[in-house]
């Protein structure tokens, strides 16, 4: 086992995650998850499988226009084939509805990927929010 290249490739799927989401590439989202991860905090319940979560988020995307997913640094915590990744978020997300209002969410993502005969997967993701501002641009500017 390289450690240099595990950490490599799962910053890289963390940068997948965010790539698939806001280009609104719903496989190569699909692609970073293991068919039976568990997602945590994205709602009231708990989603479970690969194929519902994607449709969970084709369904939450249809409220918004671009985003763009900004990932802080990621604190990993390698043994052997699983790992834990500690992953830093900044989403701006432009409401589709009220291309005038913006929200933003501050959030840590806890991830949990194992190592699979096509590199690591994300068994179970959890969205640790620290705060949501939805700010109004009142005068028709840029926010």
């Amino acid at each position: 086992m390289d450690y240099v290249a595990d950490r490599i490739a799962l910053t890289d799927v963390m940068l997948t995650y965010a790539k698939g989401v806001d280009q609104r590439d719903l496989a190569l989202y699909a692609s970073v998850f293991d068919e039976n991860v568990e997602i945590v905090g994205f709602g009231d319940q708990t989603v479970r499988g690969r194929d519902a979560w994607v449709a969970y988020v084709e369904e939450a995307l249809k409220a918004f226009g671009p985003t763009q997913h900004m990932l802080g640094p990621q604190l990993a915590t390698i043994d052997g084939d699983t790992a834990h990744c500690r992953t830093d978020v900044q989403a701006l997300h432009f409401m589709k509805d009220a291309p005038k209002r913006t929200l933003t969410l501050w959030a840590t993502y806890n991830t949990d990927m194992k190592r699979t005969d096509e590199g690591w997967k994300i068994v179970r993701h959890e969205l640790e929010s620290r705060g949501i501002r939805v700010q109004e641009d009142a005068d028709g500017d840029a926010v």
